[in-house]
């Protein structure tokens, strides 16, 4: 299929006719424009076929990523094509949104060559393999785009190319960092279990006797493999994982300005960070204390952890929240949701759980069939103690329930993914940066408190505000432990001691921050989104509206804030 619309698309360019469609430069040097992006999605989704399925392209269903050197060599002549061709492309007849379009793929494939060359996480991460493996089946099993027998067909075939895949790791993988092995053996099991468990339970529905024993053939034949893939991680690979998680600091300035178009010097940045974690500290510490002025700020923190809902009431009580959230948005003209189907409230996927306790599923921005939404919540397993239930429960505390809701449904990422069917082009509903995603979500919660939801309810605010301390601990630590600017250990006593988390959640946020070194974004983008709002509300004076604000940012897709500033203030002022 895309070997026959880049000849029909080759064909249209060389006709004469072509020519008597328009003799405007300007209408003539968008369609070259559109052909050319066009061309691009075709190009990079033969390559990277699971994003493909994820985004609602389900011509290469069957396909898996090559991950062997010559498929990263691909990847990589994929990118520099492209680049020749923008560089050689005559912007000045496009339109300024069409421009700002090929700014967002031109740092896109600026990114890519920058993962692919200088950081080379193909080269140190292990777990990049096989989590890979599973998003790759996850994607065709979770939704219901095509009839059970065709999405198992597909999977058949996915299957039968991962033990190749898994292959292609271990011969990539040279002197990963310690704590990347460590990761990668830790998730093998979850794994495993998905392959065991879960792919087989999605298909029950398929009866074809003959389908089904090819799929027991491919699955055992990816279970066996991975099997294989940790006994090398464990024997081989460990024993000699002596290398640097660390990106640095030239690497880090560029993926920044790649992924979310910021090149504020870091040292500025980092102070940028320090000084919104004092600001929260200082919230939390008065807040706290009108809560019970008689206890510490710790004493009052862990009180409210342990006021949360039983185990089995947890999704009804989200349920709940999610109706009430609704109703006050519409009540308030906060945004416009563009659809009144809610999403659907579950339990996580098992293979997920030891990932996410709270995550939003939302279908590809150009999947047809499939377009259900799944808010999914995890909840503890019915095997655990009665202590170790407590704890895990505790994150589920009524204080921080509300902007756990907010950041990931309304009107956080549910929402936002109800906008993009708006976004102006096929750039903007197919490429976008964290900035804007995370700082969207991270921003409601705030908002959503300031704009009186909870009426004011202090241990509402204490949560948000404790959720707050985390990003800007998430982002003092992503860019102080890349740079080298702090240990790994310094990492974990930093979210304990300045950002108020206990030290199991210290622990894993500071792991996640060795192979997320941008986990800075959901901070960052919040703060641009704020003074965006702020600058916004200056420039409209009294006609300024908090709704026409927020659906004319939503309305952009998700590409860094400062095209959408661009956009909506018409200069290029700095988005801190």
């Amino acid at each position: 299929m895309k070997t026959l619309l880049l000849v029909i698309l080759s064909l249209s360019i060389s006709l004469p006719s072509f020519a008597k469609m328009s003799t405007d430069a300007k209408t003539r040097n968008s369609s070259n424009w559109n052909q050319l992006v066009d061309s691009f999605f075709d190009d990079f989704y033969t390559l990277n076929p699971t994003q493909a399925t994820a985004a609602g392209f389900h011509q290469h269903d069957s396909e898996l990523e090559d991950y062997s050197r010559k498929g990263i060599e691909n990847q990589i002549a994929l990118a520099n094509k492209y680049l020749t061709r923008l560089d050689a492309f005559d912007t000045k007849s496009l339109s300024s949104e069409e421009r700002q379009d090929y700014q967002l793929l031109v740092n896109d494939l600026k990114a890519a060559l920058l993962e692919l060359q200088n950081i080379r996480r193909w080269e140190k991460n292990p777990d990049h393999y096989s989590s890979g493996l599973t998003q790759s089946a996850f994607v065709i099993m979770s939704r219901k785009f095509a009839p059970p027998e065709q999405r198992l067909r597909s999977l058949i075939d996915r299957e039968n190319k991962m033990p190749a895949f898994l292959a292609a790791g271990k011969e990539n993988l040279k002197n990963p960092p310690h704590i990347y092995t460590e990761v990668a053996i830790q998730q093998l099991p979850g794994i495993v279990g998905f392959f065991q468990k879960d792919v087989p339970e999605a298909f029950t529905d398929v009866k074809d006797q003959k389908l089904l024993a090819e799929f027991h053939n491919s699955n055992a034949a990816v279970i066996a493999a991975l099997h294989d893939y940790e006994k090398f991680l464990k024997q081989t690979l460990l024993p000699v994982s002596n290398g640097d998680f660390r990106i640095g600091t030239e690497n880090y300035q560029k993926k920044l300005l790649y992924d979310e178009m910021v090149d504020i010097p870091i040292d500025r940045l980092l102070q940028i960070g320090y000084d919104d974690l004092h600001r929260n500290q200082e919230v939390f510490k008065r807040v706290a204390a009108q809560v019970d002025p008689k206890k510490s700020a710790e004493q009052v923190r862990e009180e409210l952890q342990a006021d949360h809902p039983q185990p089995d009431q947890l999704l009804q009580t989200f349920k709940d929240d999610l109706n009430g959230i609704r109703q006050f948005i519409m009540d308030k003209h906060i945004v416009t949701i563009p659809s009144p189907v809610p999403p659907i409230v579950e339990e996580t996927p098992p293979f997920a759980r030891a990932l996410t306790f709270a995550s939003m599923d939302t279908p590809g921005p150009y999947e047809k069939v499939a377009k259900e939404a799944f808010f999914n919540v995890t909840l503890p397993e019915k095997d655990w103690t009665k202590e170790r239930t407590e704890s895990f429960m505790g994150q589920f505390n009524r204080s921080t329930m509300i902007s756990v809701a907010v950041h990931e449904v309304y009107p956080g990422h549910y929402v936002q993914f109800l906008w993009v069917p708006a976004a102006p082009s096929k750039i903007r509903k197919l490429l976008g940066c964290g900035s804007n995603a995370e700082g969207w979500a991270h921003y409601t919660e705030q908002m959503m408190l300031d704009e009186g939801y909870g009426n004011g309810d202090l241990k509402l605010r204490l949560g948000q505000i404790q959720d707050a301390l985390l990003r800007d601990a998430r982002y003092i630590v992503g860019i102080s432990m890349h740079t080298g600017k702090m240990s790994f250990d310094e990492a974990i006593q930093f979210f304990q001691k300045e950002g108020y988390q206990p030290q199991s959640v210290a622990e894993v946020e500071t792991k996640r921050g060795t192979s997320d070194p941008t986990y800075l974004v959901y901070t960052l983008g919040k703060l641009e989104i704020t003074k965006l709002r702020d600058d916004y509300r200056q420039k409209m004076g009294n006609s300024f509206s908090l709704q026409e604000f927020h659906d004319a940012f939503l309305k952009q897709g998700f590409p860094p804030v400062k095209i959408v500033r661009e956009t909506l203030l018409g200069d290029g002022s700095p988005t801190l």
